[in-house]
């Protein structure tokens, strides 16, 4: 995956201008973007979409926070139709996505469903508490986990900030640390980091620039909430040809080494780090 685009889960048109996207995966949401008096009607058209779209796209669905009342009915309502994940936001912890497997487990024994088909994806760094949870995805192993997604905007209003990002458009400093945790709490627990969204969607460079440095620092995908942010993201987590061909070469340059620790290319001493990043380019491709 590398763009994942949010749509509210009430919305007709917007589901379907989203399954017509060129993203990856698409976010059928039903927690901030649809209105409490709105939460049934979105569960029914969720769990309609499921059942009937034609699609090789990925399709989640964001729940409502675990602790609140209507998680269990968001669950209950789209297990039967085997979304294939859940995103679970305001997540504090491994322990909040292995209550959510156990749930989903229980749905999908009632419901006659493959036992463990469903994958998590948790929001990480949505509140104050969850910053101190970043280590405990790992510790045991989360068969669900897919990915981990970061996010600003709830943390900014959790801890009360006026804004998250510096007038230049860069994230402010506790931005920028639950950013990296999650990268590093992903690559502990071995799964991808997922860029936070980029709110301005009518500033393309903008999200250009935040895309293409959040592939160089290591994320794998970004989130988009507009179907117009797609093509941009798409472009920054898609290899170019040259890189490619730069990672097949590194690539064959060790399996020719016989084991050694490093490879010459280009007339250039690479070592194992250089190998297991071109093994990303050529995953990525």
């Amino acid at each position: 995956m590398r763009s994942l685009l949010f749509v509210p889960g009430d919305d007709e048109r917007k589901i379907a201008k989203g399954l017509g996207s060129a993203a990856d995966a698409l976010i059928l949401d039903l927690e901030d973007a649809v209105a409490p008096q709105r939460k049934g009607a979105a569960r029914e058209l969720c769990a309609s979409t499921l059942r009937s779209a034609k699609t090789s796209k990925k399709l989640f669905v964001r729940i409502n926070a675990l602790e609140t009342a209507d998680a269990l009915c968001d669950l209950a309502a789209v297990v039967a139709v085997r979304p294939f994940g859940i995103v679970l936001p305001k997540c504090r912890g491994g322990d909040d996505v292995r209550v959510l497997g156990h749930y989903l487990s229980a749905l999908e024994a009632s419901e006659g469903a493959a036992l463990g088909d469903i994958r998590v994806l948790p929001i990480v760094t949505e509140t104050g508490a969850a910053m101190f949870g970043l280590g405990s995805y790992e510790n045991p192993p989360l068969t669900r986990l897919c990915g981990m997604m970061w996010g600003g905007e709830d943390l900014a209003a959790d801890i009360g900030a006026i804004s998250n990002r510096e007038a230049d458009g860069r994230y402010s400093s506790p931005y920028q640390l639950a950013r990296s945790l999650c990268l590093f709490a992903a690559a502990a627990a071995s799964v991808i980091a997922v860029d936070a969204v980029y709110t301005n969607f009518r500033d393309v460079n903008g999200l250009r620039e935040e895309a293409a440095q959040g592939l160089r620092s290591g994320f794998s995908a970004k989130a988009a909430i507009h179907p117009d942010q797609i093509d941009p993201i798409n472009a920054a987590f898609t290899p170019s040809a040259a890189d490619v061909e730069w990672a097949k070469r590194v690539i064959a340059a060790f399996e020719a080494s016989s084991g050694a620790g490093v490879a010459s290319v280009d007339g250039k001493m690479l070592d194992r780090p250089h190998y297991r990043s071109a093994q990303r380019v050529l995953a990525r491709a």
